[in-house]
């Protein structure tokens, strides 16, 4: 054995050191090495948000929401989806089909209990998910959106916060501006939930929709 040992031993540690990489990066890629967020915000509209307002939505969120699954950290993850973009070009609706399937899974999974939406009134015709002002989900008639969202600039919860400002470079272009300017015109929606299956945290994230909808009635 030491004289194997003596021979081999270089193969054997770098043997592991592969494994241990393979498996860092496996568990990455499968999130097993992340902690679960609190809550799950999805985005929907023509094209990406900023990183920076991205990050501000997770800053708005993360001041509003605690610790639901008390594992010592408040965690928000906003999902971007690109949704009902006409630009003709191949990447583009490439990505946007991409996208859309990501979505699906999204709903399937019951991942994200807010929705934030550009055009509430397409995202209701097309998945009618948005849920009833008691949290019920619509009538299959009803595809109205209205009792069933809330405009980012009429919550002073929202609206009043300090959220700063974005950069985005596109197409060579760089712009900036203030990210309260781009959320002022989303609107925030929560879901309903068709079967038993449902959110993580939902009666949490539920009190968190109940204090956004006061904040308006209170104004």
């Amino acid at each position: 054995m030491k004289n194997w040992w003596y021979y081999h031993k270089w193969y054997v540690i770098i043997g592991v050191i592969l494994f241990l990489i393979i498996c860092n990066l496996i568990g990455n890629a499968l999130g097993l090495f992340r902690k679960s967020p609190d809550l799950q915000v999805a985005y929907i509209g023509k094209a990406s948000l900023p990183a920076d307002t991205a990050a501000a939505i997770q800053e708005a969120f993360t001041s509003l929401a605690a610790d639901y699954n008390h594992d010592g950290e408040i965690i928000v993850q906003v999902n971007q989806y690109v949704n009902g973009n006409d630009n003709p070009d191949a990447d583009t609706a490439y990505y946007q089909y991409a996208s859309e399937i990501t979505l699906i899974g999204d709903i399937s999974d019951c991942e994200s209990y807010f929705f934030l939406l550009e055009d509430p009134a397409d995202f209701q015709r097309t998945y009618q998910l948005l849920a009833s002002a008691d949290g019920s989900c619509p009538d299959s008639s009803d595809y109205e959106t209205e009792g069933k969202i809330l405009q980012w600039s009429d919550c002073p919860v929202l609206a009043d916060m300090e959220l700063g400002t974005y950069t985005d470079t596109s197409l060579g272009q760089t712009t900036t501006g203030n990210n309260q300017d781009i959320l002022s015109g989303l609107y925030l929606g929560r879901r309903c939930f068709y079967t038993d299956t449902v959110t993580e945290h939902v009666k949490e994230c539920a009190r968190l929709w109940d204090t956004l909808r006061q904040s308006i009635q209170n104004n």
